[in-house]
């Protein structure tokens, strides 16, 4: 089996930056899908409604603001939403808005590592969406280089702030997209845990490829990353498993041997806490959510 997202055609022509519509709905109508475009979406008044962004799905609030990277399969859809007036303001924008050697700049440095991130989805604090909310309902008001302008202004701000939740695992980054870890060896263990996570692997393993010792690796890559070896190697082989659940018709069993899972207990716990339903349910959640699939 494979799978068929919607491919929608954003109306953004190359002569323009940016478009943005603002709308008044009762619910979500749209399907699962996807485009080239960089999405910035701001939802109000749609509690209870769910998100789906690459193999992310949870329940939101009554403030949403995510920043959706190119060809990133995402959704809304009504769920335990009571159909009260939603207010949506939407910004899509090229991904060559800024040029690739602007963003090297330093001045840049931010708003280059949002993009970045933006390639598994990113979700705004709820102060930050607060606080945003204005300037960009605003924004439909503005017109020629000034819109430009604040737009560049609106993606520093949220560039900077605190407590953004990066949605969509390692599996949804585009394979052509590489990420500064500013460290050679990190790069390399990073490579070698996304070419090799369906086999046993181990700290002295990688430890090793990295020429340190155990205790001073751990160390080394908590602190470039921010996350513990074994929990980056476990939210890798749950990305993939992810994509296998929604890609194939394998049993989840061998779902979870294919990703380096050896049980299917510990499987279905780390799944369940990183994704936060069942590895049925969210197969099933995906396959409801305007996926076509095809033999």
């Amino acid at each position: 089996m494979a799978t068929e997202i919607l491919r929608e055609i954003i109306p953004l022509t190359k002569n323009d930056c940016f478009t943005i519509f603002s709308r008044i709905k009762t619910g979500f109508d749209f399907p699962l899908h996807t485009h080239d475009e960089l999405e910035l979406n701001l939802i109000l008044n749609a509690k209870g409604a769910k998100r789906i962004i690459g193999d992310h799905i949870d329940e939101i609030d009554n403030f949403e603001l995510v920043l959706v990277g190119p060809n990133l399969q995402h959704g809304w859809f009504n769920h335990n939403n009571n159909g009260s007036e939603i207010k949506e303001v939407t910004i899509q924008f090229h991904k060559d808005l800024l040029d690739e050697n602007f963003l090297q700049r330093n001045q840049m440095n931010f708003i280059r590592k949002l993009f970045e991130k933006s390639c598994q989805g990113v979700l705004f604090s709820a102060e930050t969406t607060k606080m945003i909310r204005h300037r960009l309902e605003a924004l439909p008001q503005k017109i020629g280089f000034e819109s430009v302008l604040e737009l560049l202004a609106v993606l520093h701000s949220l560039s900077i702030s605190a407590n953004k939740k990066i949605l969509s695992g390692f599996s949804f980054i585009p394979p052509e997209k590489s990420f500064s870890y500013n460290s050679q060896r990190i790069e390399t263990v990073m490579n070698y845990l996304n070419h090799r996570f369906n086999k046993e692997i181990s700290l002295g393993e990688v430890a090793k490829i990295a020429a340190m010792s155990e205790v001073a690796f751990s160390r080394f890559f908590k602190q470039k990353t921010g996350n513990s070896f074994v929990d980056t190697l476990n939210e890798i082989r749950l990305g993939h498993a992810a994509r296998l659940l929604i890609d194939t018709t394998q049993s989840i069993s061998e779902v979870a041997l294919k990703c380096g899972f050896n049980n299917m207990s510990h499987f279905n716990r780390l799944f369940k806490k990183k994704k936060h339903t069942t590895p049925k349910a969210f197969r099933e959640t995906y396959s409801a959510s305007g996926i076509r699939t095809f033999i």
